[in-house]
């Protein structure tokens, strides 16, 4: 797997250093020099990993750490922060706001890669600890990845969320309510028609004309019963 890692970085030769050396290492890297592009392009996709500077000239590295990590379905992107900030205070702080890891500057071009690398690392445990196999599919809980026969297949994160408690509780039927529950929390105000309109995606994706994997009992739920 081809893991994307966004690198933002204000400083031009600290950006090419990065981007040259971890790209070397077989990763795709794209690199921003500030918080507005670099969002501009999270919000269009969002990478593995992200390298953070915390001192940006437009918006605060703070900010945009605070931004990632309040959105729940962000947090499985790992965060590295890279700054010149030193003092022990930067760091805690950095790491309660959901920081994965913290280099401080300068830095040694090796140490970046064999922490980007370790990052990575954690991640396929955890997939490979969470994995999820059942006949021809495999999914991915921590990637929000599906596979059927080796073949990716293209989920946003709650039609995985969706797809992936069915899939667990394969042969038994799971109600509109359970799944409101489990996947956008208890007392969420959602029409059950929105989890409607998710389940016909998935089926329209796994190309499941006529809901023979996935199965609809009126007035119940949803069963994948493959």
């Amino acid at each position: 797997m081809s893991y994307l890692i966004y690198s933002l970085e204000d400083d031009k030769n600290i950006s090419r250093i990065i981007n040259v050396s971890l790209t070397h290492q077989g990763y795709e890297v794209k690199s921003f020099e500030n918080g507005k592009s670099f969002l501009d392009a999270f919000y269009s996709q969002k990478p593995d990993l992200i390298l953070l500077d915390m001192m940006l000239p437009d918006i605060d590295g703070r900010d945009i750490l605070k931004i990632i990590r309040d959105d729940s379905d962000n947090e499985n992107i790992g965060i590295i922060i890279i700054s010149a900030k030193s003092m022990a205070l930067d760091k805690v702080d950095a790491l309660d706001l959901g920081a994965d890891d913290y280099i401080s500057k300068p830095f040694d071009i090796l140490e970046l890669t064999s922490r980007v690398n370790v990052q990575f690392r954690h991640k396929e445990k955890l997939e490979n600890k969470n994995e999820l196999k059942y006949k021809q599919f495999r999914l991915l809980p921590s990637s929000k990845e599906v596979f059927i026969d080796n073949e990716q297949i293209k989920f946003t994160k709650k039609e995985f969320d969706i797809f992936y408690l069915l899939v667990k509780n394969h042969g038994q039927t799971v109600s509109r309510e359970q799944l409101i529950n489990v996947i956008w929390g208890e007392n969420k105000d959602l029409e059950t028609r929105t989890i409607d309109m998710h389940i016909k995606s998935i089926r329209n994706k796994l190309n499941d004309k006529d809901s023979k994997i996935i199965v609809s009992y009126y007035g119940v739920g949803y069963c994948f019963n493959l």
